[in-house]
């Protein structure tokens, strides 16, 4: 679901796919990996190391670390500060660490 800003133009329309965890999603060009995931449904990005509580986008300004997913071949990103990339794979802790 996308919502129209009564101030700010809209952005691209231009739509890309992407997967997390394995499963394929599309964004818009231009989205943060979050706000992606967060348009498909997806509010879990992670689960707390000390009681393996869903975490997800907190603070949406890079600050708090709670969207912290990893990309193969770069390690970890904020999700919150993050463009998504046509054709990329990111991964839950969880699920990257499985994969290791």
């Amino acid at each position: 679901m996308r919502i129209q800003h009564p101030l700010l133009s809209s952005r691209s329309t231009k739509t890309i796919s992407f997967s997390f965890n394995h499963k394929l999603y599309q964004a818009r060009e231009g989205d943060t990996i979050a706000i992606a995931l967060w348009a498909n449904g997806v509010k879990a990005l992670r689960n707390s190391e000390k009681n393996n509580e869903p975490r997800g986008m907190y603070c949406g300004i890079g600050q708090c670390y709670e969207c912290r997913i990893y990309h193969p071949k770069i390690g970890l990103l904020k999700a919150c500060t993050t463009p998504v990339q046509a054709g990329d794979h990111y991964f839950s802790k969880e699920t990257f660490t499985e994969m290791v």
